[in-house]
C-alpha cells in the first residue's frame, strides 16, 4: 500500500506541475472550453499510458543506450513544440476564419513520445515505482487516475481565463503568452 501511495504522490506532483502538456491544455481550455478539450486530454492520457507500457516492457534500455536516438528525439520534440507554439500563437477565436483546429486525440498521444517531461516522468516512475504490484500496468493506471483531475484543473483554468479574454486582442495576447511559455518549458532540454 505504501508503494501505491508513493506512486500516486509522484504522479500528482509530476502531472499537475507546469510543462508542455499543461500549457497546451490551458490554451485549449481558453480557446475551446471544456467540451473541446476532451480529445486533447484523452490523447495525453492514452499516449502516456502506451509510453509507460512500452518502456516498462523493455524499450527503455534500448532508448537510453543510444545517445544519437535520444538527441534525435529531443530535436523532434523541440521542433514539434515550436510548431505547436506557432499554432497556439496564431489561434483566433472559435468561429473566425483562421481559427486553428484543436489538438486531436492522436496528435496529443503522439506528442508524448517527443515530450521531454513525459519521458522524464515515465523513466523516473518506472525506476522508482516500477516494482509496485502489477508493474507498468499499475503505473499507467495510477497516472491515468491522477492525470484526469490534474489535466482538468489546467483546462478549467484556461476556460475560466477565457471569460477575462473574450476580447479578440486579449485572446491573441493570451495565446502569444501561452506560446512563449510552451517554448520556455523546453529550456530544460536545451540546457
Amino acid at each position: 500500500m505504501d508503494a501505491l501511495i508513493g506512486l500516486a504522490a509522484f504522479a500528482a506532483a509530476t502531472t499537475v506541475t507546469p510543462g508542455p502538456n499543461n500549457t497546451m491544455l490551458m490554451a485549449t481550455g481558453a480557446n475551446r472550453g471544456l467540451r473541446g478539450s476532451w480529445p486533447h486530454m484523452g490523447g495525453i492520457m492514452l499516449g502516456f499510458a502506451v509510453m509507460v507500457l512500452a518502456l516498462g516492457a523493455g524499450l527503455a534500455p534500448a532508448v537510453e543506450g543510444r545517445p544519437g536516438l535520444r538527441a534525435a528525439m529531443q530535436a523532434a520534440g523541440l521542433a514539434y513544440v515550436a510548431w505547436l507554439a506557432w499554432r497556439i500563437a496564431r489561434a483566433a477565436p472559435p468561429g473566425q476564419a483562421r481559427a486553428a483546429r484543436p489538438v486531436t486525440l492522436c496528435q496529443a498521444a503522439a506528442f508524448q513520445w517527443v515530450n521531454p517531461k513525459a519521458w522524464a516522468m515515465v523513466l523516473a516512475a518506472l525506476a522508482t515505482h516500477g516494482a509496485v504490484p502489477g508493474g507498468p500496468v499499475t503505473v499507467a493506471m495510477v497516472f491515468a487516475a491522477i492525470g484526469l483531475p490534474c489535466h482538468l484543473l489546467w483546462v478549467l483554468a484556461g476556460a475560466r481565463i477565457a471569460r477575462l479574454i473574450a476580447d479578440p486582442a486579449r485572446l491573441r495576447l493570451f495565446n502569444g503568452a501561452m506560446a512563449v511559455l510552451l517554448v520556455g518549458s523546453m529550456l530544460p532540454v536545451l540546457l
